[in-house]
């Protein structure tokens, strides 16, 4: 087979979706869905879960490759396929690093290690794809839709820029390793996790300068969660399964928490027992990530941060989010919890009945392919408003 290095990204991603359907043919696992890939579907209402693929590194066993769009109202059940952009140099589909929603521009926007889209989401066109140097990894946006702190692929800076065109405003030099970003509520901080560093770096976005460092927590930060007036932070880190606790006023560690009742043990990605965090939205509970055990652990969000209990899981999580009224917890796993009852209520689906798991995915409301409010694709605490 010639190499897909030169074929244009649609006929790149409908190639893809024909192998996909060739093999669900071969093995019985087709599907008749009117909603699936293909059929003109454009100008939503409703409440969604838009999940990105390929969302576990590059795993196409996963989902396959393409935004994919699930009814929330309605069991959860998919709607269908939107062809995304995003390939490795040999023609694959590359790694998806990062999802994002701007209701002001209409537009979610999608990371992969080497370049940024934007995706209109009343037309589902693609407007925009660019490529940055130094790559890209998780991002985020400012509430006001206009501004997205974009890290670099774990190189020393992050790129700040504008989400109408995606020019950079600024560069942060940060310190070796640059992986997560959340942009805080109040629009006025900007909270940058570097790997290589076990300080959490928080930026004044007025000048989009780092204006804090929180910690030093006990390793190289991870997915990190923080509520809604910005006062504290919850992270976890390397080597430690359970999570610590930071001050975003003073920049103080203040605890760190165990998980009781469960082993350490070799993990199939990220290196780090406890890869994903979420904090609830009401914030009362602190959801992590199990990557040995397949587990969930729950805990209480304030002292003594009391452990709850603990859900199985059917694949290793490597990150977890939260339904904005806080109704479904949402593992990278594929299941969709019921947060107050820890019942499994259903998998995630593709067009052809296959578990479609992800660690890049938000919730967006739309009314006729308008973005009322959206939600984001870490866990964060909503107390103080949406």
């Amino acid at each position: 087979m010639k190499s897909l290095a030169h074929v244009s990204w649609r006929k790149r991603a409908l190639l893809c979706a024909t192998l996909v359907g060739a093999f669900s043919i071969l093995t019985g696992n087709t599907a008749d869905h009117s909603s699936s890939s293909g059929s003109d579907t454009s100008g939503l209402t409703g409440h969604f879960l838009y999940v990105a693929t390929p969302g576990i590194r590059d795993y196409l066993g996963y989902g396959g490759h393409g935004l994919l769009v699930f009814d929330i109202d309605n069991h959860h059940k998919f709607v269908k396929r939107i062809p995304t952009r995003g390939f490795h140099r040999d023609g694959r589909p590359a790694n998806v690093k990062g999802i994002a929603v701007s209701p002001q521009l209409n537009s979610v926007f999608i990371s992969t290690i080497y370049a940024l889209q934007r995706i209109d989401l009343a037309t589902e066109e693609l407007l925009w794809e660019r490529p940055y140097e130094g790559g890209c990894d998780r991002m985020s946006i400012s509430p006001d839709g206009q501004v997205m702190y974009l890290p670099s692929l774990e190189k020393d800076f992050w790129n700040v820029v504008k989400c109408e065109d995606g020019d950079i405003i600024k560069k942060i030099k940060v310190h070796s390793r640059a992986h997560n970003t959340i942009y805080g509520p109040s629009g006025k901080r900007a909270y940058m996790a570097d790997i290589g560093s076990p300080e959490l770096h928080v930026a004044d976005t007025s000048t989009h300068s780092v204006a804090l460092k929180v910690g030093p927590f006990s390793a190289g930060i991870r997915p990190f969660t923080i509520n809604s007036d910005e006062t504290r932070v919850f992270v976890t880190v390397n080597e430690l399964l359970g999570f610590e606790v930071g001050d975003l006023q003073n920049g103080e560690k203040l605890a760190s928490i165990k998980v009781l009742g469960w082993d350490k043990g070799p993990v199939r990605r990220h290196g780090n027992p406890s890869h994903g965090i979420g904090l609830t939205p009401d914030e009362k509970e602190v959801w992590v990530c199990d990557g040995h055990n397949m587990r969930m652990h729950v805990f209480h969000a304030a002292p003594p941060y009391q452990q709850l209990t603990t859900i199985a899981l059917d694949d290793m999580p490597g990150w977890v989010t939260f339904s904005m009224d806080g109704q479904y917890a949402y593992p990278s796993s594929g299941e969709v919890i019921h947060a107050k009852t820890r019942e499994v209520l259903y998998l995630l689906k593709d067009e052809h009945y296959n578990t479609t798991s992800s660690e890049k995915m938000v919730e967006i409301f739309l009314k006729d392919g308008k973005a009322v409010k959206a939600g984001d694709q870490f866990g964060l605490g909503r107390l103080n408003g949406e």
